[in-house]
């Protein structure tokens, strides 16, 4: 006992075992001849740091890799990064600014330069915090998503699917944002209720003093109207057919236009048109071959062709349109409604519907597989309430747009000539061979002109289970044959489309396989008001001064103690605080099993044998269970089921039953099976809590064991003796009930009494545990009698009597009333028993065991009564 720290210390464990881990190299994995367990990392954005559901996420991860690894298979666990292109491009520009540097003031290659210095230096932040979580990662296999041999295969991969004409280039209605000046795909949208006001606005029909009046929640944008559109049934408006109309304030003519679009109980009946400014108004644009006017610059101010307030910001603009429209006649009212607007995900900023050149791939053809293979389970999503929600998005899939207005990123191969034409090739070595080809043999290299954008962040991150074992480049290569398909796949719901769905497109696409089996869908981890946890709202602690305060395995416990699979977690900081205070009893049940002297001529208990059978059922029983949970990814229930097992069973139970008496041995074979429990709880708690169960396998390891936990064998469920786990069940109740029995009386722990014990309804009693109720409870005498004799106190735990005589006086008047209450209680249950068992829907519908449930619950309840009453009866009562 000299040599064991009173207190468990974790910041020490950790650096040590960590550190030991990585030096012999227990994470690292190559393919060899035993079954591959692989899995990719959820790449985070290399501006990152780690938040909570960073967290939460490869905490669940560890769990499922460091099990897999004690299962025997040769787990690989694949660390990485996200270029994230417009993140990091916003973080570039603001420490250039800065300095005093505009982007548009320096070359393309300059900037890159910037980008590339910035992430070396702050590139690697999140992953070494990750391993102060404890992450089991094989750290030499790193990736980048702009690592040469991953960019290869991004541009690789459009050069494939631009030949098989999946990918093309068209103008068309894109979601722009006006901060990070780029288009972004559908899925980069997020749209928010929000009060907004929806102006009437009056138009003059051309030589006519009548007036239409239109309803708008963006007056700045009747600059750009070309049409104003009027349902066909609408007798309201039906004498302005083949009229114009003119635009407030800059008096354009724009024609009327008949078509059924239009809701005429929506506003006054009446729709302006902007094609260039409205999804659906550039689709009636084509339709009716209306003109686009575009009066936006791409940051968002007004150009010339708004012909007034050029410069302006689209917000002021809209202030003081509407003030020269009051002026002016033209407004008629404001009505305050609630509406839904589009803000970029990755800038917050409200996002500008705008027509633009872009590149786009082509979805239909892809979708359709990816679904298939979800909804027929080659995918298993856990929780499956997911694949409703992946359905919906993949039936109403629309093309992706795959060009960014940026610089950092994997640049579109496509290479231009002077007269406008242009290839797509993987370097410019072959598009210039193809332009010669294709347009004329004169064409030299410095007549290419490579395109400026960029692709989606996505358009690499789809890739990852393949790129990152070089499938793409290389098909046929060892490692993505041993390692592909990964086997699980950790990850957020809310990327469910802009990531998983994308790499099971690409998984099938460019190797004909699903990219992984199984998808753990994690909640969001919210503040215990249910706010999503963020630095601007400062409800989000930081995890490396959790990790500080309560140790990397309280924090790990504290965040999986309430996270069940898809629903949110609500953290608060005494879960991690629980974390710690069952570190603290594991590591006391370490330190009570060191104090005990060891007699090895010894013989073992009776008692101590009981304990012995009776935990080894438990055991065996858990193991069972846990594997049901972990087949079933109820990653949160499998730890709460190790929590209890340990806590409960093993510390408040089996310690209690096997411990020797103050200043006697224990024998040897009971210290020797205990400590062999002691190994089998902390390999079953290793996943979940890796540095205190290696610090104390490290001290009980026999010799000729595993080096360390890491690599250690999990333990393997067995039979059992399901009765004594319920005997004990009983015996448990009994003990409790004992003990309550002194404390109610005043009667020291340290005072022997006797016990007697009454059995009814014709049950035999079982021994085995009586040994360790009288141990327990600290029983003089323990007698089965038939009789109740005079002079006890009883307390009742199912059917049978527990007595033990007193010499203080009884108060009868007291003891009735208790058992009138409790008979009253009884009777209660009892009605509502027969209630359920007498709902046919119930014995016909519910699992025969729910059935047999309530029938024992029954027969318990009946017994239960028919012993009170008998006690009311010898009372007088």
């Amino acid at each position: 006992m000299k040599n064991i720290p009173k207190q468990y210390s974790p910041g020490k464990s950790e650096k040590k075992w960590y550190k030991e881990w990585l030096d012999k190299g227990y994470f690292r994995s190559a393919p060899d001849d035993r079954a591959p367990y692989s899995m990719v990392i959820p790449p985070p954005n290399v501006t990152g740091v780690l938040h909570m559901g960073h967290m939460l996420n490869n905490t669940i991860q560890d769990v499922l890799v460091r099990r897999a690894r004690m299962s025997g298979l040769n787990t690989c666990w694949l660390p990485g990064t996200d270029h994230a292109s417009i993140a990091t491009e916003a973080k570039v520009v603001n420490k250039l600014k800065s300095e005093g540097v505009e982007k548009k003031d320096i070359s393309r290659e300059e900037f890159l330069h910037h980008a590339w210095e910035w992430k070396e230096k702050h590139g690697g932040i999140i992953l070494e915090q990750l391993k102060k979580l404890g992450a089991s990662c094989d750290w030499e296999r790193t990736r980048f998503t702009m690592d040469d041999e991953l960019s290869e295969s991004v541009i690789r991969v459009f050069v494939d699917l631009y030949n098989k004409g999946l990918v093309y280039r068209g103008v068309r209605m894109v979601n722009w944002d006006p901060r990070a000046l780029t288009a972004l795909s559908d899925e980069e949208v997020v749209y928010r209720e929000v009060n907004s006001k929806l102006y009437y606005i009056r138009y003059q029909v051309e030589g006519s003093e009548d007036f239409v009046t239109i309803a708008t929640t963006r007056p700045e944008t009747i600059l750009g109207d070309t049409a104003i559109c009027i349902h066909p049934d609408d007798d309201r408006y039906r004498q302005l057919a083949g009229k114009k109309a003119l635009v407030p304030l800059i008096d354009r003519p724009v024609p009327f236009i008949i078509d059924d679009y239009v809701d005429m109980e929506f506003g006054t009946g009446a729709l302006k048109v902007t094609p260039a400014h409205d999804i659906n108004d550039y689709n009636l644009g084509l339709k009716h071959g209306l003109e686009s006017i575009d009066i936006f610059n791409d940051d968002g101010s007004l150009n010339e062709k708004a012909e007034i307030y050029i410069g302006e910001d689209r917000f002021a603009a809209r202030e003081k349109i509407t003030r020269e429209l009051k002026d002016k006649g033209h407004l008629v009212k404001i009505e305050e409604i609630t509406n839904s607007i589009g803000y970029s995900e990755r800038t917050d900023e409200v996002i500008e519907p705008k027509l633009s050149l872009q590149w786009f791939l082509k979805m239909d053809a892809l979708a359709k597989p990816a679904l298939d293979v979800v909804m027929d389970d080659t995918i298993r999503f856990h929780p499956p309430k997911f694949k409703n929600i992946y359905k919906h998005w993949m039936e109403n899939v629309r093309d992706w747009c795959i060009s960014r207005q940026l610089w950092w990123g994997h640049r579109i191969p496509a290479y231009y000539t002077p007269d406008g034409g242009f290839v797509v090739a993987q370097n410019r070595t072959e598009a210039l061979i193809a332009a010669r080809e294709k347009f004329s043999k004169e064409i030299r290299d410095e007549d290419l002109r490579q395109d400026e954008d960029v692709l989606d962040t996505w358009f690499s991150s789809w890739l990852w289970p393949i790129s990152v074992f070089d499938g793409i480049n290389s098909p046929a290569n060892p490692e993505i044959k041993y390692y592909y398909p990964t086997n699980d796949l950790v990850t957020a719901p809310e990327i469910l489309f802009f990531w998983v769905a994308r790499m099971i497109m690409a998984g099938l696409e460019f190797r004909g396989e699903v990219p992984f089996r199984n998808v753990y869908l994690h909640g969001i981890v919210r503040d215990k008001q249910g706010r999503k946890m963020s630095k601007s709202l400062g409800n989000s602690p930081d995890p490396l001064e959790l990790i500080e305060n309560y140790g990397a395995d309280g924090v790990r416990v504290g965040m999986l103690l309430c996270s069940p699979a898809g629903n949110d977690l609500l953290f608060e900081e005494s879960l991690c605080e629980q974390g710690r205070n069952f570190c603290n009893k594991i590591w006391n049940a370490y330190r009570l099993t060191q104090s005990w002297d060891i007699d090895n001529d010894l013989p073992q208990p009776a008692y101590a044998n009981t304990a012995v059978s009776w935990f080894e059922a438990s055991l065996n029983k858990t193991l069972n269970l846990l594997e049901d949970h972990y087949s079933k990814y109820r990653i949160a229930d499998a730890l709460m089921t190790t929590y209890r097992l340990i806590w409960d069973d093993f510390c408040s139970w089996y310690l209690e039953m096997v411990k020797p008496l103050p200043g006697k041995p224990i024998d040897a074979s009971t210290y020797n099976t205990t400590i062999g429990f002691l190994n089998s709880l902390l390999r079953i708690l290793h996943p979940f809590m890796p540095f205190i169960t290696e610090e104390i396998f490290q001290r009980i390891k026999k010799e000729g064991e595993e080096e360390s936990i890491c690599i250690a064998g999990k333990p393997q469920p067995g039979i059992y003796d399901n009765q004594i786990i319920e005997s004990f069940s009983f015996n448990r109740q009994v003990i409790v009930a004992i003990r309550n029995l002194r404390q109610e009386r005043n009667i020291s722990p340290k005072e022997g009494i006797d016990l007697y014990i009454k059995k009814n309804n014709n049950e035999q009693p079982d021994l085995r545990f009586d040994g360790i109720i009288k141990k327990l409870c600290n029983i003089n005498h323990l007698d089965y009698v038939s009789q109740k004799p005079e002079g006890m106190h009883s307390v009742i735990i199912k059917s049978t009597e527990l007595m033990i005589p007193l010499d203080r006086h009884i108060d009868t008047e007291e003891e009735i009333k208790k058992l009138e209450a409790e008979l009253k209680y009884q009777e209660g249950f009892l009605k509502s028993i027969d209630k359920k068992l007498s709902n046919e829907r119930f014995i016909n519908n519910a699992p025969a065991q729910v059935v047999e449930r309530e029938r024992k619950k029954r027969s318990d309840a009946d017994s239960r009564i028919k012993v009170i009453k008998e006690q009311l009866k010898s009372l007088g009562g």
